[in-house]
């Protein structure tokens, strides 16, 4: 339920069984492989029902207000510096609250949005990262190679923890 009391759309409806689950890219579509999130989102969200994509967000902070009283929020980001381009990582926050990533490209981090979202009582109830080390953050469209490649294999990640919710439910 949003603050003005109408859910937002693509919302499930308060009596479903199922669980709320959102799906969120971070990332700038403009910065080369910081775009991975928002392929994978729609690729993972084309493949299931019963999911909230609230869109590509550029800012963790954005996601205050879009992930409320969900029962998992995927977030999906382009890390640097933990891995090979290409290498896809799945971290459950609820067992660390550090993005998968060694830095972030976003003003806070995603740990950061967490745990403000925690401490005014808004976070949803487990949080899961799905990371793909980039590559190429340079000006410009497009993913480099080794992240294009990825993509299948960190959309079958999102596909996979959102039937694990679903079957669970």
């Amino acid at each position: 339920m949003t603050m003005g009391g109408a859910e937002p759309p693509g919302a499930l409806p308060a009596d479903s069984k199922l669980p709320r689950v959102v799906v969120a890219s971070l990332g700038n579509e403009y910065r080369r492989d910081d775009g991975a999130g928002q392929v994978v989102a729609a690729g993972a969200v084309d493949r299931v029902t019963g999911v909230r994509d609230v869109g590509p967000q550029v800012d963790p902070l954005a996601l205050l207000g879009r992930w409320d009283g969900s029962d998992l929020a995927i977030v999906i980001d382009a890390t640097r510096g933990a891995g090979a381009p290409g290498e896809v990582r799945v971290v459950d926050l609820a067992t660390t609250d550090e993005h998968p990533g060694a830095t972030s490209t976003h003003g806070i981090s995603l740990s950061g949005a967490l745990r403000l979202a925690r401490a005014v009582g808004r976070a949803p109830t487990r949080v899961v990262v799905v990371g793909i080390e980039g590559g190429d953050f340079g000006k410009g469209k497009g993913l480099s190679p080794a992240v294009a490649a990825a993509v299948p294999a960190a959309i079958g990640k999102v596909v996979e923890l959102i039937e694990e919710a679903q079957r669970c439910a």
